[in-house]
């Protein structure tokens, strides 16, 4: 007889209802999600088991997206294409979604993997972007040469803010890709139009 196997397409852990989180604080956080992007991640719910790691979380993702002086829409396609050299398909799709929130439109975010020959990028973008990519794979292959090309468009305290929004999304494509966190159907359906032909699917997040 052939031994059972659990779908690949399923969630190593459910995200916990949110009805069922007595963290007030945790629950500030929650709606702040709900506000900006429609849904509630389900990779914090998940996290929400432990609600001082989601609220830390949360917090350092409040600090490295939306403070500080780098336009949002550059942090959000670095987190983007970081996350398609590093192979997370839940993080591309909420990415590409938070893209097209803070102004990126389907044409750039579809453009992004060509963003060193696209017209639609600026040299302060390709710059970012460039440190992003490499820094997505494994192993990262940035250089002083990067830098000294970041350095020619951003400050020191801006170039924090890039590698913040790099690194944090090294932390969330480890924990989405090993959790297989299943993906919800709002930023699903962005990432379908907006990374389709590039042959994005939901894989193991589905």
């Amino acid at each position: 007889m052939q031994a059972d196997h659990e779908d690949p397409a399923m969630a190593h852990l459910d995200p916990l209802p949110r009805e069922d989180i007595d963290d007030h604080e945790l629950q500030v956080m929650l709606e702040r999600y709900l506000r900006i992007r429609k849904f509630i991640p389900n990779s914090v719910l998940t996290m929400a088991r432990r609600p001082g790691i989601a609220k830390a979380f949360a917090a350092l993702n409040q600090a490295i997206l939306y403070e500080g002086s780098v336009p949002e829409e550059t942090k959000m396609l670095a987190a983007l294409i970081s996350s398609q050299a590093s192979g997370c398909r839940y993080c591309q799709s909420h990415m590409a979604n938070l893209s097209s929130i803070f102004s990126a439109s389907d044409e750039k975010i579809a453009a992004l993997w060509d963003f060193r020959s696209s017209p639609l990028f600026s040299d302060a973008e390709r710059a970012a972007l460039n440190i992003a990519v490499k820094a997505g794979q494994l192993p990262n292959e940035c250089d002083a040469q990067d830098f000294a090309e970041l350095k020619r468009h951003w400050d020191e305290g801006q170039i924090v803010e890039i590698i913040a929004a790099i690194g944090l999304f090294g932390y969330l494509n480890r924990w989405n890709d090993t959790m297989a966190t299943e993906l919800e159907e709002y930023p699903a359906a962005v990432a379908e139009r907006t990374l389709g032909n590039w042959g994005w699917d939901s894989g193991k997040h589905g």
